[in-house]
Formats: structure tokens, C-alpha cells, sequence
């Protein structure tokens, strides 16, 4: 697959407009999340998850909304979004205060968005297809280092080798 490297820094925002962000570094990862809790607050077949450094994360415009609850896992999330259009931005756990996850859509340039990953496959929609040689998950995974490296590899200019 031969993408076309976006440019940095990355920016999105709500589909109204009042929030805007801008993310300084490249994404962690990419992946979907097909569980039924996602599938019910994107009112779609799954959840499209990038998770970003939250030291190179900033808002750049308005105030979003938080609404706190447990994820099916039963970690502590927060998830932000517009509290005038309702649409979600990101979301924050309890315990990794290093990292957010932003809903990929949100962004103003996705056309480069590929998902490496695909959790929560056993309640997936049965015409969701995942992405080419993607991993593909029952659940979530105890750990997401093989999922990470796969999206490393597809991105060398942002994570040359050392």
C-alpha cells in the first residue's frame, strides 16, 4: 500500500466547528474498535481510535464537554466533546495520562488513514471487512506493542529506526 504522508502538525476538530486541535507528533496507532459500546456512541459499525501523545496534543479553539464512565473493560474514561454540535473528539483513561485516543474522523485530512488493528471482532457488524493484513482481535489484547510496531512499519518517516 503506498500512502501519502500527511504533514505535521495534525488538526481536526467537532463537525460544527467550535472546537478545534492540533496534534504536534505522529499517531501512536490506528485501529477500530468494534465492541457495542462503540458502536453505540459513534451511532455507526465501529469506533476509529488513534491514540496520540498527550503532551503534543492542544487545543486550539473552544471548551469541549467531558461525560465520565466506565469502558466495557471497566477502566475510568473520560470522553470530550462538543457541547454544541454533540460530536466527540477524544477521550482520556484513568492511567494512561500519557496518551489520549482521538476519534479519527475528526481530523480535517483522513484520506491517509489506514487501521492496523481491528478489537473486538466478535461483536462486529457481519459485512464489516477489516483492513489488508490488519490484525484482527476477539477482544481487545493485553498488550498492543505488535500492533504499534505494525503501524511503525508502515509509517518509517516518523519512526526511523534507531
Amino acid at each position: 500500500m503506498n500512502l501519502t504522508p500527511p504533514s505535521l502538525p495534525l488538526t481536526g476538530g467537532c463537525p460544527c466547528g467550535a472546537i478545534r486541535y492540533e496534534i504536534a507528533s505522529f499517531p501512536l496507532l490506528l485501529y477500530t474498535c468494534n465492541c457495542t459500546n462503540c458502536q453505540r456512541t459513534t451511532g455507526s459499525a465501529f469506533a476509529l481510535n488513534m491514540p496520540v501523545k498527550a503532551k503534543d496534543f492542544r487545543l486550539l479553539q473552544g471548551e469541549p464537554k467531558g461525560w465520565r464512565r466506565l469502558s466495557p473493560s471497566g477502566a475510568d474514561v473520560t470522553s470530550w466533546f462538543c457541547g454544541d454540535c454533540g460530536g466527540r473528539i477524544y477521550g482520556e483513561r484513568v492511567g494512561r495520562p500519557q496518551s489520549i485516543t482521538i476519534r479519527a474522523g475528526t481530523l480535517d485530512d483522513a484520506k491517509w488513514l489506514v487501521p492496523v488493528a481491528h478489537m473486538y471482532m466478535r461483536s462486529a457488524q457481519p459485512w464489516v471487512q477489516p483492513a489488508a493484513e490488519a490484525e484482527c482481535h476477539e477482544i481487545a489484547p493485553n498488550d498492543f506493542q505488535a500492533a504499534a510496531n505494525a503501524w511503525r512499519a508502515m509509517w518509517p518517516e516518523f519512526f526511523p529506526q534507531k
